[in-house]
């Protein structure tokens, strides 16, 4: 293959000439995968203490509250306040709540209440953080390099979903939750000092008030005026809500697949089995800019994630039916999280590419608080519904049957809203 082949197949890197750019890429390099060190501590905490998925799935409402309450003030925060700023308030924020998980974990504290209000407050943090990232990013690249820009901080972001699991799931048993809340700790300094490297970043155009309920109810107005946009949000929370089956795997790792309880790989590997695949399918993104009509990538991509899922419950009831047959069903069940993570990955691509096209810069992070919102929301409702749905009927049933309801729904608000379907963009030339 030529190189100007693998150019229309391989992430664009042009957006890394970009001094500002990239410190921030690089810097994200280094304290994602702390992050995801986080993310996977905390429900194997969880899971430690009280022996119980439907606690773990608790981690979902803890971190849904905050999410939603300041990630949508977040948003409005980043249209009237100096955005580099806010930036390094909420770093700081997110430094100091994962050294207290790191002293809760080193203390041997029992009490889960304790650790999910931390775990609750860092989402608070996280979900001012995020909206203003994104808000920021059209004010340091050229407005032809931002699809090219979020596609390379999409891959970084799984890179480190999967790095996070394997490291932290194989690391637990043998160093046990305390230090690896402090690598959390210590790697998010590399992203204070590339905000400390930015420059002023003032919001242009701000004319007074307040960023209030005033400010987000108009984000939501604009919002109300795009059906197409609305309806990206809408297939998003039906694929996350009820596919997302990751409150599942501590269960299954250690009952399925006969795992420890407290972690080890076949965990690690539950957890990074999505973002290998949403990994691999941004690593060959360059077909994606090439494609017109995106509302029904958008569907299919969900489609085939539903797809996915109910596969991945199937191996999980294959593997409990046969035992004699667990490296069998467990490659099965790992395929289908692979899949669906590239599947996953082609629609997130697609759904960023309609919001940046359609976000003027005086709600762009109001906009971005309802897309980290729908995003990361989505997954921690799922996280209460599969957890209390595996309390009932088991895992299998619970993560075949999601799928299947992400199939079922999505075809249903598709023929409801047939413009969401038709949507495409202007041909390529």
């Amino acid at each position: 293959m030529s190189t100007a082949e693998r150019r229309r197949w391989t992430a664009d890197t042009r957006p890394l000439a970009n001094d500002h750019f990239r410190r921030l890429w690089l810097a994200n390099i280094v304290t994602v995968i702390g992050a995801q060190l986080t993310v996977v501590v905390v429900p194997a905490q969880i899971y430690s203490i009280t022996g119980s998925s439907a606690y773990v799935g608790l981690t979902g409402v803890f971190g849904l509250v905050p999410l939603v309450v300041f990630g949508l003030w977040g948003g409005a925060l980043a249209d009237h306040f100096d955005r580099r700023t806010l930036l390094m308030v909420t770093t700081v924020g997110l430094i100091g709540t994962s050294a207290v998980l790191f002293w809760q974990a080193a203390a041997g504290n029992e009490d889960v209440w304790l650790l999910l209000t931390v775990f609750a407050v860092q989402q608070a943090f996280f979900a001012v953080n995020q909206p203003t990232r994104s808000a920021l990013l059209p004010r340091i690249i050229d407005d032809e390099l931002l699809p090219a820009a979020n596609s390379l901080n999409m891959t970084v972001m799984m890179a480190g979903a999967i790095a996070g699991p394997l490291v932290g799931g194989m690391l637990i048993p043998v160093l046990g939750y305390a230090w690896l809340y402090l690598v959390d700790t210590v790697t998010l300094f590399a992203t204070l000092w590339a905000v400390v490297k930015l420059p002023r970043l003032p919001v242009m155009g701000v004319t007074g008030g307040t960023p209030g309920l005033r400010s987000v109810v108009e984000g939501f107005a604009y919002l109300r005026h795009h059906p197409v946009l609305m309806m990206s949000f809408v297939v998003d929370i039906i694929a996350m809500l009820f596919g997302m089956p990751r409150a599942l795997f501590p269960q299954i790792a250690h009952e399925t697949f006969s795992g420890p309880a407290e972690g080890g790989i076949v965990f690690a590997l539950l957890f990074a089995g999505i973002p290998a695949g949403a990994v691999l399918g941004g690593v060959f993104s360059g077909w994606v800019s090439r494609v017109t009509r995106q509302g029904r990538a958008v569907v299919l991509a969900i489609l085939a994630w539903g797809a996915a899922m109910t596969g991945f419950g199937l191996a999980v009831a294959g593997a409990d039916a046969v035992p004699d047959a667990h490296r069998f069903w467990l490659v099965l069940a790992l395929a289908m999280l692979v899949v669906g993570g590239a599947a996953d990955m082609a629609s997130a691509a697609f759904r960023t590419t309609m919001l940046q096209s359609a976000a003027s810069d005086e709600v762009r992070g109001r906009l971005q608080g309802i897309f980290i919102v729908v995003v990361a929301g989505g997954p921690r409702i799922a996280d209460v519904t599969h957890g209390a749905a595996a309390a009932s009927v088991g895992t299998a049933v619970a993560a075949s049957g999601g799928g299947v309801l992400v199939m079922v729904l999505t075809v249903v608000v598709v023929v409801a809203v047939p413009v969401f379907w038709r949507y495409r963009t202007a041909a390529s030339t």
